[in-house]
């Protein structure tokens, strides 16, 4: 079998059917390295908005973050370990992207971009959705004579310092970004089309040694704090699911940040969104009012016109010259699988039976694809459950089809469109009262509107990833037990 993608969801899948005893797994990986978006993603100030000792695999507990927030380095790297600490580094193929990958009778072919080929029985794409960069269609972008970088893309040898940076783009990378370049920079003119609500943290505090010391000493506290974590987890999707003083308190605090953060009411109005906090990817950061206010750092809220070649111009005609462009733009969040050619029964591509928008089956399949699962597929983003534990749970799931598999039970497993439909509606009836769903443009939003997010708490995830449900399925058999390609 093939896995197509070594990110969380990745390295969980393989993990999870290493030790169901599945042998003959190959994890085709695009990237250089082990590691997803945290790999990609090296610009200055990455930092991961979910504390350390929650943004770990259950089996791969981490006592000596040296953060209480993780950077992006830090977290490659414990991605790397893992790996290694597992084996699972000899069933990855690293610069190895799919580029298509075909049904035919009852395998799958898969295609690399080099011409090579692999024929599996079963693919499991956990290929995220923070993978493909989102560029902006701005004028004369192509025409600016200085470097433009996204930041999913950063240049390490890029100069910042004591240079004139734009930074187009809000959301935690923006943030991020400007925060981390504000004290070298000759400037920065951040351009911000909508503001966002920060909440306030300590984003910089260090994890003591005496914890590192204390978790790797004692196991099941370890544990214990992890358990405790994913609990508290909960409160937060009791939070942005449910209408409560919970949510009005967290909504209050957000709005608080701003008043006390930043003392210029000019200022503090430009930054002030126009729909309730929460209702987009919450952003955190210790620093970013701050970063705003120096005398060097500019915030711009006028509508770029054009790019120039040594500048921007916006639309109240005013010029900005600079030496820098970054792009914060993020993802193509829905892309999920693409711009793979994924080719399913009958002939029908994924790009058709998504033309209304991504839609799959409680995020782990897709009708017309018989023997293909994905792992923090549509619906997956969560907003408020842990990747890692989303990521283990799809990965038992599957491998418990694949187990039957292996036994003779079937040699077909494909999710039928009523239960997709179901599926799809139960979400868009669950999504009613959350606070996605209060009126802002979020990229959790598809281009026909539907938010693409788990609307469920975890009790419900844990239930609906247990045991799967023939009924659920088109289930063909022969009875004639077999190893897994």
């Amino acid at each position: 079998m093939v896995v197509i993608g070594a990110g969380v969801a990745g390295i969980a899948t393989a993990y999870t059917l290493q030790q169901a005893g599945f042998t003959d797994v190959v994890v085709l990986e695009k990237g250089t390295d082990v590691g997803g978006v945290w790999h990609w993603n090296r610009y200055p100030g990455l930092t991961c908005d979910v504390p350390s000792q929650i943004y770990q695999f259950s089996f791969a507990p981490k006592a000596d973050w040296s953060r209480v927030w993780a950077t992006g380095p830090e977290i490659q790297q414990y991605h790397r370990e893992v790996v290694d600490r597992f084996g699972l580094a000899d069933r990855i193929r690293l610069d190895t992207e799919v580029v298509s990958a075909e049904y035919g009778g009852d395998t799958w072919t898969l295609t690399d971009q080099r011409g090579g080929q692999i024929v599996a029985d079963f693919v499991i794409c956990a290929t995220g959705v923070l993978h493909n960069p989102a560029i902006p269609d701005i004028p004369g972008l192509a025409d600016f004579t200085g470097p433009v970088v996204h930041t999913a893309r950063w240049d390490d040898d890029l100069v910042t310092d004591g240079r004139r940076v734009a930074v187009i783009g809000t959301g935690s990378t923006g943030v991020q970004v400007v925060s981390a370049l504000a004290p070298g920079a000759r400037s920065v003119a951040h351009f911000v089309r909508s503001p966002q609500w920060i909440l306030w943290a300590p984003m910089g505090i260090r994890q003591p040694a005496v914890v590192a010391h204390l978790l790797r000493q004692a196991p099941r506290v370890h544990g214990a704090v992890y358990d405790g974590l994913l609990r508290a987890s909960g409160l937060l999707a009791d939070i942005v699911t449910t209408p409560s003083w919970r949510r009005r308190a967290v909504q209050a605090y957000a709005r608080l940040c701003l008043r006390l953060q930043v003392a210029d009411p000019e200022l503090r109005a430009a930054l002030t969104p126009d729909y309730q906090p929460l209702c987009k990817r919450q952003v955190v950061s210790g620093t970013y009012y701050a970063a705003l206010q120096r005398p060097d750092t500019e915030l711009v809220t006028d509508r770029i016109e054009r790019v120039t070649a040594t500048g921007i111009t916006t639309a109240d005609g005013r010029h900005r010259e600079l030496d820098l462009i970054v792009l914060a733009t993020g993802f193509r969040t829905h892309d999920y699988m693409r711009p793979m050619r994924v080719v399913g029964r009958d002939g029908i591509t994924l790009d058709e039976a998504w033309a209304n928008g991504p839609r799959g089956y409680r995020m782990t399949a897709v009708p017309g694809f018989p023997n293909l699962f994905t792992v923090l597929g549509p619906n997956s983003p969560t907003g408020s459950i842990s990747l890692q534990l989303s990521a283990e749970l799809t990965a038992g799931y599957i491998a418990a089809w694949l187990g039957r598999y292996r036994r003779g039970e079937i040699d077909t497993v494909e999710v039928t469109a009523e239960a997709t439909d179901r599926f799809a509606r139960d979400v868009a009836d669950a999504m009613g009262p959350t606070v996605w769903n209060t009126g802002c443009s979020s990229w959790y939003r598809t281009e026909d509107g539907t938010i693409d997010l788990w609307p469920f708490d975890r009790t419900t995830m844990e239930r609906m990833l247990g045991r799967p449900d023939d009924a659920d399925f088109i289930v063909t058999t022969s009875g004639t037990g077999r190893p897994t390609r």
